[in-house]
């Protein structure tokens, strides 16, 4: 028994001792005089090895990795007369290091861009140049250069010419005078005027409610940004499960030298249901199931019949969403219900509806704008007497609510503002008339105690107020 637990208890050693020794060690050391910041960067392309090094070939064949992986991390940052030596050290079981001597830091030359084939008009040849941003004297980065390329392909597709490419660059790196020049061959091509939209689709879509949605006119110039928001536009409405926005080839021109915008998109199923069950220690069981038809109208609405039941509250209806309704960014959002609302303080049944119209600055600040109708029996406990009162109202009200959003995040803010306004004026009628005005304001702001937002100061403050109404005169909501 001593034996077997002596043992266990060497075992146990051996695999506690064990990550110690085949602990990730770097694959080659880093020698001669560097900033740290380089140092850093050539170590990091080095990376790490979780095996020792067992004899002298392994020990070589890391140190000429370690050089090339050195030499390119030189290079990219501008270092191109380095002088990178890879070194074995002595013993059966040598170490492996590379020696950087990084010599002068190359700095970027005057860049310039050569046209292949026609150039774009001189505006767009300005805003190509003055897109490269390159500063004559600034380090000979690499990925800059090859940043730069980008940006001015992309400023020449801006202003229209949608085929603008990047040929072969050419790059000259002067040893005598340590400069890097880059020369940058583009081909513009000619600019590109739009046409109307060529749908395809798997579903119901009409093909005139998608062109509506285009924020350009048949002959305008060719903008990136306008076919990336139909993109977001056509995305926004939750019904399609994929959506591709392109330019049609040249050879699909229209006689008037047009290019149709080709928008696919894969349609969800058709239908939908969902059923939900819910316990509340206040309200007891309750239930919900929901049929949903995508697309009835093929212009990307939602149709919803709903039924909900539970001790508090119970409903029966249909709502329709319409998005992009009149125009983009606005939705119109209408409810049909009958229901039946169980409380200690009141009881109330009856049916109603209502309809809004959304109108979305951005995707967290909107305004909108609404209306409803309700008719209901009520019946409450008196203020004052808890004697039971029931009375037959009409209710008709308008909304405007404005949400402004100025925060960095909508889900978790940690600097910024958000701003609300709500006025509901309601007219009620029954057993007298009684009109009145609902108001609310609110607000909040955040304030970041240091640069990486940890701490957060969060403020709120919330007003509200019924104008021209008693509490007694105006039912449970």
């Amino acid at each position: 028994m001593a034996r077997l637990l002596y043992v266990a208890a060497a075992v146990a050693a051996l695999c506690a001792a064990a990550p110690q020794a085949w602990a990730a060690q770097p694959r080659a050391a880093v020698a001669g005089e560097l900033p740290a910041d380089l140092r850093a960067e050539i170590v990091r392309a080095i990376g790490e090895s979780d095996r020792p090094i067992d004899h002298r070939f392994e020990a070589r064949r890391r140190a000429e990795a370690a050089a090339e992986d050195a030499v390119a991390v030189l290079r990219s940052e501008g270092y191109y007369a380095a002088v990178v030596e890879p070194e074995v050290g002595e013993g059966d079981i040598p170490s492996a290091t590379v020696r950087v001597t990084p010599g002068p830091r190359f700095v970027l030359a005057a860049p310039a861009i050569a046209w292949v084939g026609q150039a774009p008009d001189p505006q767009t040849e300005a805003a190509a140049r003055q897109a490269l941003a390159l500063t004559p004297g600034a380090p000979g980065r690499a990925a800059e250069v090859v940043a730069a390329e980008g940006r001015a392909v992309a400023s020449a597709q801006k202003r229209g010419y949608a085929d603008a490419r990047a040929a072969p660059r050419e790059v000259v790196v002067d040893h005598a005078t340590h400069t890097v020049q880059p020369t940058y061959r583009i081909a513009a091509g000619p600019p590109s005027r739009l046409d109307g939209v060529k749908l395809t689709t798997n579903g119901r879509t009409r093909p005139g409610w998608v062109r509506r949605l285009a924020p350009w006119k048949p002959g305008d110039l060719y903008n990136p940004g306008d076919v990336a928001e139909l993109e977001r536009r056509l995305l926004d409405t939750g019904v399609f499960d994929s959506v591709t926005v392109g330019l049609a080839p040249e050879t699909q021109l229209t006689p008037d030298g047009l290019r149709p915008v080709v928008v696919s998109l894969s349609e969800h199923k058709a239908r939908s249901i969902s059923v939900g069950a819910s316990y509340g220690t206040n309200e007891g069981p309750g239930g919900d199931v929901t049929w949903t038809h995508y697309n009835v109208l093929g212009r990307a609405d939602t149709v919803s019949l709903f039924a909900r039941g539970s001790k508090l509250d119970s409903r029966l209806g249909v709502d329709l969403s319409l998005p992009h309704w009149r125009m983009p960014d606005q939705t119109l959002a209408s409810e049909i219900a009958a229901y039946k609302t169980t409380t200690d303080a009141y009881d109330a049944a009856g049916f109603g509806g209502h309809v809004n119209a959304i109108r979305h600055f951005t995707r967290t600040s909107f305004l909108t704008l609404g209306a409803l109708l309700d008719f209901s029996r009520t019946d409450e406990l008196k203020p004052g007497t808890l004697t039971s009162l029931g009375r037959d109202v009409a209710t008709f009200g308008l909304l405007a609510d404005l949400t402004l959003d100025r925060s960095d995040d909508p889900l978790n803010p940690t600097r910024g503002y958000r701003i609300g306004g709500r006025a509901e004026p309601t007219l009620l009628a029954g057993q007298g008339t009684v009109p009145y005005l609902k108001v609310q304001a609110q607000g909040s702001a955040y304030y970041p105690l240091d640069s990486r937002a940890r701490t957060v100061i969060a403020t709120r403050l919330h007003l509200g107020a019924i104008i021209n109404g008693m509490v007694g005169d105006i039912p449970g909501p």
